[in-house]
């Protein structure tokens, strides 16, 4: 379906997502202001096109089919400038600020014509009733009936301002992180930096700080160590304004993921960004060469 994205016909598109939207023809007949027989031809004729049923018809009743599913998000990228217009792109504000804006530099020059518009969260995208194209989403993969393709692995890692490094020295794995003046977030918790599973005893009670960035303003301060994500705290680690605070890295188990309906992979500007960041992740270094 994905190779025939660009050739169906737009009619026929039109009248699917009008029955899509209200499950019944005479109500789609009636938003469109057309003839439920209108409908009906139009749905056989997109059906005949692409060689599957996209509603099981029983009486009045209508249900969408899974092919039908898959092919919704694809008309509503059409509905939302799916060729021209901005390519809408959904990923955590952390990502954002920290991995992507630096590089997007290279992506503007090779592509000046997309316009790209941000969108900071980490909830799932209902496609089909968005304007969103892609997503950008840390986890464990696994989106049913989306496309999704594992960018880049991440490594939990304590870091520090280099002169709070001096001053209390390296965090290994196993030492006694009482000793240590912490900032505590809530992804990733200093607990899991432990061999051990006894609570750790605070000689006082560090701030927690639920914003990975403002983790890292504060360690930047030197108010503390943090234990952050590899790809949230390279920049900062490129710049000089903090160091790495141990000889071992761990890995996250989560990892950044491109998503995005099947569909959606033939429109030129999803194809064009899927390339680059693609090409970016591969360029860029896991701690310590792991």
């Amino acid at each position: 379906m994905p190779s025939a994205f660009g050739r169906l016909p737009l009619g026929a598109l039109r009248v699917f997502e009008a029955v899509a939207t209200h499950l019944n023809f005479s109500a789609a007949a009636d938003a469109l202001n057309v003839t439920p027989a209108a409908v009906s031809q139009q749905i056989k004729t997109l059906e005949s096109y692409i060689q599957v049923p996209l509603f099981r018809r029983n009486g009045r009743r209508v249900e969408i089919t899974e092919e039908g599913l898959e092919l919704l998000p694809a008309v509503s990228a059409i509905k939302h400038h799916g060729r021209a217009g901005p390519l809408h792109i959904t990923l955590l504000s952390s990502f954002l600020q920290n991995w992507l804006l630096p590089r997007i530099r290279s992506f503007r020059r090779k592509h000046p014509e997309i316009e790209l518009r941000f969108h900071t969260s980490s909830d799932l995208v209902d496609f089909s009733r968005s304007s969103v194209h892609l997503a950008i989403r840390f986890g464990r993969g696994g989106y049913p009936g989306l496309h999704c393709e594992k960018l880049l692995d991440d490594w939990i890692i304590p870091v520090g301002s280099p002169e709070l490094i001096k001053q209390h020295g390296m965090i290994e794995r196993g030492a006694d992180l009482g000793r240590y003046p912490l900032l505590e977030g809530e992804d990733p918790p200093w607990r899991i930096w432990q061999k051990t599973d006894e609570e750790i005893a605070w000689h006082s009670r560090p701030p927690t700080i639920d914003d990975s960035v403002g983790l890292l303003v504060a360690a930047e301060e030197g108010l503390g160590y943090a234990l952050a994500r590899w790809t949230v705290v390279a920049r900062s680690l490129s710049k000089g304004t903090l160091r790495i605070a141990s000889k071992e890295a761990l890995p996250f188990g989560s990892a950044y993921y491109f998503v995005c309906p099947k569909a959606f992979l033939s429109l030129p500007k999803v194809a064009r960004f899927r390339e680059w960041i693609a090409a970016s992740a591969r360029e860029f270094p896991a701690p310590f060469g792991a």
